[in-house]
């Protein structure tokens, strides 16, 4: 029992994180449905990774199930599909600089699996090798799925301001502004 809260106590702020930016009213509940389906599935952790990654790997099966039971479609394409698609308000995209709201809603933008790409990468500071197990492709896609990734959040930012500056700062700052949405979650 004090394991698992220990557990709990140590990653629950990376989880809610995670979920934070994709299932908005819901965010709680899907944390806590991601603790306990660890629980449930323990016996499934081989050992061959961390427990962190194999909690994310957990939290995007959650986060996959939650939309498809939300788009009511079990085939749910999460290469093609992005949040903005799937229907949450943006009001979770709320950021003290122009910066913040640009990304945020250009993550919320492209397809969820290159979202939760650069997320686990630049938020969760995830190795290459780690990311691949949470989104179950082979390691050497991880690169190309970053790099396109990247891409894809390049043209939406490009789509969604006419200020070239804007578009500059925000890709040049992508991984202080991770680390700084990251610090403030965490304080």
């Amino acid at each position: 029992m004090e394991a698992g809260n220990q557990l709990f106590q140590r990653h629950s702020e990376s989880i809610y994180r995670f979920f934070a930016n994709k299932a908005e009213r819901d965010v709680a509940d899907l944390v806590q449905r991601t603790f306990l389906a660890c629980v449930e599935s323990k016996d499934n952790f081989r050992k061959q990774s961390s427990f962190r990654t194999y909690l994310f790997t957990v939290a995007r099966n959650e986060l996959y199930g939650y939309w498809r039971k939300r788009s009511k479609k079990e085939d749910l394409d999460v290469g093609a599909s992005s949040l903005r698609d799937l229907g949450p308000s943006p009001s979770t995209l709320v950021g003290a600089k122009n910066e913040d709201r640009l990304l945020l809603e250009a993550l919320r933008a492209i397809p969820l699996d290159l979202q939760l790409a650069i997320e686990l990468h630049y938020w969760e500071g995830f190795k290459s090798r780690e990311v691949a197990e949470v989104l179950d492709i082979p390691h050497g896609t991880v690169r190309s799925r970053l790099r396109r990734a990247k891409d894809a959040l390049r043209a939406k930012m490009e789509e969604l301001t006419s200020s070239g500056e804007l578009l500059k700062s925000t890709l040049d700052n992508l991984e202080r502004w991770a680390v700084g949405t990251r610090q403030t979650a965490e304080a």
